[in-house]
């Protein structure tokens, strides 16, 4: 979410919101999954988002939640602890009429160290700013506390040359690159247990 400063707007690529353009405050590091790597990541999760339950963590601009539920995720729950973020991710929402819009203004490693309250996620948008290399204590948070659904999917986006560890039973489904920025799908696996 995070990284070199961006202001202006941000355009949605597909689904029912389609060119819907969502602002983009004026703060530094601010880092919104660009346009291209939204379509290739959306090509991918199209079989399985329609009717997702997602979470959008380090939710900065909310594009890939707004993308999700432009294409037909059931509902999506946004994270985003820096309060102007928050407040511009709740009027774009509103804005764009996003019915019940469910925007945490919290601290993405403070909440998914908790149980979640409600069913496991379906998909997870895990970008946090790349200053905090939080990747893999989120990732271990998220298994540990049951934020995800048995066979849930999980996108990671990350500097190009840093290093993650995910979970042994998250597998890589699909990746690629697009300048300085790597991003991955995982497909998680159920965890024996009696293993």
């Amino acid at each position: 979410m995070t990284g070199r400063a961006a202001s202006g707007r941000i355009r949605i690529s597909g689904g029912n919101l389609r060119n819907s353009r969502l602002d983009v405050p004026d703060l530094p590091g601010l880092r919104p999954t660009p346009e291209r790597v939204r379509e290739t990541l959306f090509n991918w999760l199209q079989p399985v988002i329609n009717g997702a339950r997602c979470l959008d963590l380090y939710a900065g601009t909310g594009a890939l939640g707004i993308e999700a539920l432009s294409r037909g995720a059931s509902c999506v729950r946004f994270v985003e602890r820096e309060p102007r973020l928050a407040a511009a991710l709740r009027a774009n929402l509103v804005r764009l009429k996003v019915e019940n819009p469910e925007v945490a203004a919290d601290d993405a490693a403070r909440l998914v160290s908790q149980a979640p309250a409600g069913k496991p996620y379906d998909v997870v948008f895990l970008d946090p700013p790349f200053a905090l290399e939080a990747w893999t204590s989120i990732a271990a948070q998220l298994e540990k506390a049951g934020w995800l659904a048995g066979h849930a999917w999980i996108y990671v986006e990350r500097a190009r040359h840093t290093p993650v560890e995910m979970p042994a039973n998250w597998l890589a489904h699909r990746e690629g690159v697009a300048g300085e920025v790597a991003y991955t799908l995982y497909r998680r696996h159920p965890v024996d247990p009696l293993s």
